[in-house]
């Protein structure tokens, strides 16, 4: 609960400033005709509204499991996560590269730019706090991988969703202010709108890299190879498992996730025996991965044969033969 509370408070510092940094990059866009502030004022709108559509989509996915929906409603967050990747490719990414385009072929005069770099300072502060804000929830689940790696290995798109949104905001600052200062240094017209294609092709980069990563989430991606080897070490360490096949898992949201056990308990286990082993492998997994919320464990026993009793039909040690 408290992680999805801190992720709530990154997605609520995000929107609050987004709005105000559209707000201004449109009141100079207005009195500059900057290509490149219009651009950036797109990219903030449009990422105001994305996090509220995550906001949308977490608050849908914590609803409780009914006859419908006996897994719960967890999967919601992706679904709208991959609204939000749409989003972002069509609207900013696409409204950027058109307004870039279009001022390339219609430049409007240059005017005193003092209006863009006020509001661009600005923005790269706010900007900054926010990315900074969205790391440092990312960093509680990045372990000792590196920054892409972890990036692709998160289940929480509250998290990665808006620190990926906020770094491209900081870089599309940047490039921004490069086009509106390089235009002016060179007087040269065409700078400003090349910033702006700029950051569209940026956008539509990163709309791209959320759609393959929500994507998979969405469609059913199971636990990294690191969470399945543990997965397999913790069921091999019991002394009643003889035998385990590939664990099965799926992840339904951030901090939910099925786990599928097909395991061979030795033979000369009892009944009782095999259901205390199964509490125990429970116990023990969920000890060390909470996400999974639910553990199914096939289970059968091996023959004085080494045969297969059958899955599910474990007998008393005296009828195994």
């Amino acid at each position: 609960m408290a992680g999805a509370s801190s992720s709530k408070i990154v997605v609520y510092g995000a929107i609050v400033a987004n709005l105000a940094i559209a707000v201004s990059k449109f009141v100079a866009a207005f009195f500059t005709g900057s290509a490149a502030m219009m651009s950036e004022g797109i990219h903030s709108l449009v990422d105001s509204g994305n996090g509220m559509l995550i906001l949308f989509g977490m608050n849908r996915s914590a609803r409780p499991a009914d006859a419908k929906h006996p897994f719960g409603y967890s999967k919601e967050i992706y679904f709208w996560t991959v609204i939000v990747a749409v989003l972002i490719f069509a609207v900013g990414g696409g409204m950027s590269l058109y307004k870039g385009y279009q001022y390339i072929q219609n430049p409007a005069p240059l005017t005193d730019p003092t209006w863009n770099y006020w509001v661009l300072g600005l923005a790269i502060v706010f900007e900054s706090v926010a990315s900074t804000l969205a790391y440092r929830e990312f960093r509680k689940t990045q372990g000792d991988f590196g920054f892409w790696q972890a990036l692709r290995r998160s289940k929480d798109p509250a998290v990665f969703a808006i620190l990926l949104e906020d770094l491209a905001a900081v870089v599309g600052l940047f490039i921004a202010l490069a086009g509106i200062y390089f235009g002016h240094l060179f007087n040269n017209l065409y700078f400003d709108g090349g910033a702006s294609m700029l950051i569209g092709v940026l956008l539509v980069g990163m709309a791209v890299f959320m759609l393959g990563e929500a994507k998979g989430l969405l469609v059913g991606e199971g636990a990294d190879d690191t969470v399945l080897r543990d997965l397999d070490a913790i069921a091999r360490q019991d002394s009643a498992v003889e035998q385990l096949r590939a664990p099965l898992t799926m992840y339904l949201g951030p901090t939910d996730a099925v786990l599928a056990l097909d395991i061979s308990f030795k033979g000369h286990l009892t009944a009782v025996e095999v259901e205390e082993a199964v509490e125990r492998l429970q116990t023990a997994i969920k000890a060390k991965h909470p996400e999974f919320k639910r553990i199914f464990i096939e289970a059968s026993a091996l023959t004085h044969h080494g045969e297969v009793a059958g899955p599910g039909s474990i007998q008393p040690a005296s009828t195994l033969s």
